[in-house]
């Protein structure tokens, strides 16, 4: 996904609008250099675009006389309505897991700034955020840790009561004492080395006890349509990049699936790829060998574990895809 060019609802401005009124900041100055007014995010057909929203957020750390928290306070203000179609979608899926997957193909509809890595050894599951590119200092700061905040609001609201966190990890140190000091249950710590939620992977397999296969499946249907209307403004490649990172290696998406995504054929999804200077199977190669790299550089799994978490049968051929493409063997990057 490329934040720069969406299109974005209205929703996450006008959320940080009434936390800065709650601190008695008036629209008006949360909205300069804009050119918004409030009444135009009542619009439910309105769409802005990330310039606008990154304003916002610069205007609110200057308006707030300490705002070192204040990304992960309005992430926490995030609800399900607050995705409209795709909020819908989550609460219908038969597991939280299913939901996380409907979350991942659609990332664009959660019109985030941050990537999302995630990782499970079984027993827990990691999800790690880093800012989109081109962010910096407090922007950066502040659309990771909102990110945090939303989705472990959104997981809990998903997944119910039952839904805790084992560990809330910011990269950013503290610099007073944090309004906020727990995340559903796990302290928030701060100077870690990664910005990372933390919570038992079995919570994900509980049926749901909203689950409606019919309305999970309508919701994504809808939802591929905005996506479909919206996508002469993407990038073809990027987005089919981001989209393949967003599913598990072992079961990746083929291009039959992207194209229906984008309610394209095959040829055509491959002639755009291809005016673009790239193939379907370039994109694929690259974005395992990025996943692979970032797997290789973290250092917590094994080769047999690299090998299986992207769809390798084993572990030498796991290496010798590796050592053609980058012409060194995964051992030797580690090394690097």
């Amino acid at each position: 996904m490329d934040p720069w060019h969406y299109p974005r609802s209205p929703a996450s401005i006008e959320l940080m609008l009434r936390f800065g009124q709650a601190r008695g900041i008036a629209a008006e100055r949360l909205l300069a250099g804009t050119r918004l007014a409030a009444a135009d995010l009542k619009d439910p057909e309105a769409t802005l675009s990330a310039a606008q929203e990154l304003q916002v957020i610069r205007n609110l750390y200057a308006a707030l006389p300490q705002a070192a928290d204040a990304g992960l306070d309005v992430g926490l203000t995030y609800r399900l309505s607050t995705y409209g179609l795709l909020g819908y979608g989550l609460l219908s899926s038969a597991t939280g897991e299913a939901a996380l997957a409907l979350a991942r193909r659609l990332l664009p509809l959660t019109y985030t700034f941050a990537a999302i890595d995630i990782v499970t050894n079984g027993a827990s599951l990691q999800m790690a955020f880093e800012p989109a590119p081109k962010l910096s200092g407090e922007t950066a700061r502040f659309v990771v840790e909102r990110a945090m905040g939303a989705t472990s609001r959104v997981l809990r609201d998903v997944i119910g009561t039952g839904f805790h966190l084992q560990a809330f990890e910011l990269a950013s140190p503290v610099s007073r004492a944090p309004a906020t000091t727990t995340v559903f249950g796990a302290q928030v710590r701060h100077a870690r080395a990664r910005n990372a939620i933390r919570f038992p992977y079995a919570l994900l397999q509980r049926p749901l006890p909203q689950a409606n296969p019919m309305t999970a499946e309508m919701c994504e249907r809808m939802c591929r349509e905005l996506l479909r209307k919206r996508s002469p403004r993407i990038d073809t490649a990027a987005f089919i990049r981001e989209h393949l990172a967003g599913h598990p290696f072992a079961h990746p998406p083929l291009v039959g699936d992207c194209a229906r995504m984008l309610n394209t054929s095959e040829r055509t999804l491959k002639r755009r790829l291809q005016d673009e200077g790239t193939s379907f199977r370039a994109i694929s190669t690259m974005a395992r060998l990025d996943r692979a790299n970032a797997l290789i550089r973290e250092g917590r799994m094994s080769m047999a574990q690299i090998a299986t978490d992207l769809g390798f049968s084993d572990p030498t051929t796991f290496t010798q895809a590796y050592k053609k493409w980058t012409g060194i063997t995964p051992s030797k990057a580690r090394t690097v």
